[in-house]
């Protein structure tokens, strides 16, 4: 054999060498070559659908895996009752039953369940196939959004040394705030509640002194004139229109208006004073903290109630921003700086009673009793 690459002969011998050394080097290549693919077919787990299988990449929002493919979502108010069987396809979808919801674009299997509002809650939307239900505290009462409300808390009430600077909402308490300090708190020190009490009562007992001591020497001089000259008569002034103050006619006017007489507390029948009586277990005290036992009180009365009771329609004006219970409870505080020492439970049942009230009269004298504030008085 010749070869003429180079311009020189090579033997027979010469050939047979290269073509021994080609023929190893290709043998020694081959069991790298197998031992590459083996490793290739380790890591992949032996199936390259595995693989595949693993990077599914399903758009969000639009669609959901399903045996390697994606299918498209179904609409708001349904569900996948049956899956696609082809890339880019939807399934079968199927209206959400009674009761069930689904709010967006989904690959849900079934619906989900709607919500139902707690015993301290009302519903203000009702549930739909697209929208679950929606829940908020009934009035007086909140829930703060920044916390689990698993039970709405009862609205608080500002105390007597503060005032309400915002007014509870569903989703809020209460804010209130110190009162600004007196003249008295800022040129000395306070005065206690003992102290004030004692002041009260040492004033009034002065007072009431000084008005039975003007009325005896009045008495006694009326009867020596009557004596002196017998044949003067007694003058009666019947109500007349300049002797009466412009509030005490308003207040005529409107209660005119709202079909009622004013008939004050003294003036009531003698059948009203059969009626049981209640005497404090703790004072004032128990007086203060009945005050929300009229919570229950019927709105359609407030104005003529607290008209009956001797407040004034300005007064009564002045909280007509409030919820019920709150305007309740605070007309009674003004009540009771009005009448002071006289104020008494008594007068407001018989006011209830006045107005047919009788099973509000009787909830409040039950709960009154219930909560230790008041007990049957001795006959």
């Amino acid at each position: 054999m010749v070869v003429l690459s180079t311009g020189m002969c090579t033997t027979p011998l010469s050939m047979s060498y290269i073509h021994l050394m080609v023929v190893l080097i290709i043998w020694a290549l081959n069991p790298m070559a197998a031992a590459q693919s083996g490793l290739e077919l380790a890591q992949t787990g032996g199936s390259v659908r595995n693989r595949r299988q693993r990077d599914i990449s399903c758009r969000e929002n639009l669609e959901y895996p399903h045996d390697n493919i994606c299918c498209l979502n179904c609409p708001a108010g349904k569900y996948v009752k049956v899956s696609c069987t082809g890339a880019l396809e939807k399934g079968t979808c199927e209206d959400c039953d009674f009761d069930t919801y689904t709010e967006h674009d989904n690959g849900l299997q079934q619906c989900l369940k709607c919500t139902k509002c707690r015993s301290d809650q009302v519903t203000t939307k009702t549930c739909t196939i697209t929208q679950n239900t929606e829940c908020q505290c009934k009035p007086g009462y909140f829930c703060a959004p920044d916390q689990a409300c698993e039970v709405c808390k009862k609205c608080s009430r500002c105390k007597d040394n503060e005032v309400r600077v915002k007014n509870c909402t569903t989703t809020s308490n209460t804010v209130c705030k110190t009162r600004m300090p007196t003249s008295s708190t800022i040129s000395g020190k306070t005065p206690g509640p003992a102290a004030v009490i004692v002041i009260v009562v040492v004033v009034l007992s002065i007072t009431a002194a000084i008005a039975g001591v003007y009325w005896k020497r009045r008495k006694h001089s009326k009867r020596t004139d009557s004596q002196n000259n017998p044949s003067e008569t007694l003058e009666v002034v019947v109500d007349d229109q300049n002797n009466r103050s412009i509030e005490e006619r308003q207040n005529n006017q409107n209660a005119v208006l709202d079909g009622t007489q004013l008939h004050p507390l003294l003036e009531q029948t003698q059948a009203e004073d059969v009626l049981i009586k209640l005497s404090p277990l703790n004072g004032d005290e128990s007086l203060k903290k009945s005050f929300e036992l009229f919570e229950e009180l019927d709105v359609n009365y407030h104005n003529r109630f607290f008209r009956h009771i001797g407040l004034s329609d300005n007064a009564i004006k002045s909280t007509a921003h409030l919820h019920s219970e709150d305007r309740v409870y605070e007309l009674l505080k003004v009540w009771l700086e009005k009448v002071g020492m006289e104020a008494d439970i008594n007068d407001l049942i018989k006011a209830l009673l006045y107005f047919d009230q009788r099973l509000s009269a009787e909830n409040i004298i039950s709960k009154a009793i219930e909560n230790s504030y008041y007990e049957y008085a001795e006959k």
